[in-house]
């Protein structure tokens, strides 16, 4: 597959738990890395020899970075809190925001040529479409904000909102946009705190009574990472690009984990009794016609849990 040279490319929120993986990976492929933080210290500047800035510098620094850049990768970071009292002002607002201040930003820097925006499934599969093992979901599925709004699905809505947005800025002014919408990313931590998705597992084996009865997508942050990585390199990409590699409900989730660590102590019963959340699929030609091949969800579990193992986080 074609890709272009090295390059110097920005990322926004580098200290956290996906784009420490994309600022890895751009190192190691020979690019420079210019990110900005919310906090510098979080940094391990011997492990990630990146030029960073505080998130009170972010405005006036990431219009210095962007002026030397030749692309730029976009990672905006809305709080994961997937609960119904967290409301418009904590996620919606600043979702919104965030994408199109930074998108002000590339357009005023000529030298961007191409931004590569966060988004997630969440702005995917909230429709009116029924869900089921059978359906297929892909690129073309839009999550209906009339629904997550009905539904106070707020993070939802927050995703779905700022994704919309980018789009529409983007069309305006003539921004080369491309969009990785990854499901539940799992695996190998490189940042010392504890993420939200690590943090679903870690309740899962810490002797938690039970299970959500929700079925999630799931995918390897390393592949996620590559992901953004190839759609800065390879010239033809574009549009968005969903991320799963299985949609798995928690009681399988559970099984999987008691079948490779029988000793821990795993919820048997479901929170709830009504019937159990769908499954379905999502397609992989896109991702895969950018060069992704999907980790196998039972591989990132296993990283998952050896590296919040490692990190002390949890104990066994």
């Amino acid at each position: 597959m074609e890709t272009e040279a090295k390059k110097v490319v920005c990322v926004t929120g580098a200290g956290g738990f996906i784009a420490s993986w994309i600022v890895k990976l751009l190192l190691l492929r020979g690019h420079t890395v210019r990110g900005t933080v919310r906090n510098p210290g979080r940094l391990r500047k011997p492990t990630l020899p990146i030029q960073s800035c505080s998130t009170d510098q972010h405005q006036g620094k990431f219009r210095e970075y962007t002026s030397a850049s030749g692309s730029g990768i976009e990672f905006i970071s809305a709080n994961c809190q997937m609960h119904a009292s967290i409301g418009v002002a904590e996620l919606i607002e600043p979702a919104v925001k965030g994408t199109l201040n930074v998108l002000a930003s590339c357009k005023k820097a000529s030298s961007v040529k191409r931004v590569i925006l966060t988004s997630s499934m969440a702005a995917v599969v909230f429709t009116e479409n029924p869900l089921s093992p059978g359906v297929v979901v892909d690129e073309k599925w839009f999550s209906v904000p009339e629904l997550c709004e009905k539904a106070k699905e707020w993070y939802v809505l927050s995703k779905t909102l700022a994704e919309q947005a980018a789009w529409k800025f983007s069309e305006d002014n003539g921004i080369a946009l491309v969009t990785i919408n990854p499901a539940m990313v799992l695996g190998p931590l490189l940042q010392p705190t504890l993420n939200t998705s690590a943090e679903i597992i870690k309740y899962l084996i810490n002797g938690s009574p039970v299970y959500l009865n929700i079925s999630f997508g799931w995918v390897n942050v390393k592949g996620v990472a590559l992901a953004y990585v190839l759609a800065c390199e390879v010239p033809s990409a574009s549009g968005r690009y969903c991320m799963v590699d299985r949609v798995i409900h928690f009681s399988e989730v559970v099984k999987i984990i008691h079948e490779m660590y029988p000793s821990l102590p795993v919820p048997e019963k479901c929170a709830d009794d009504q019937p159990l959340a769908p499954t379905y699929q999502v397609s992989r030609d896109k991702i895969k016609s950018l060069g992704i091949e999907l980790t196998p969800f039972e591989t990132t579990l296993r990283e998952t849990i050896e590296s919040l193992k490692e990190k002390g986080l949890v104990s066994f």
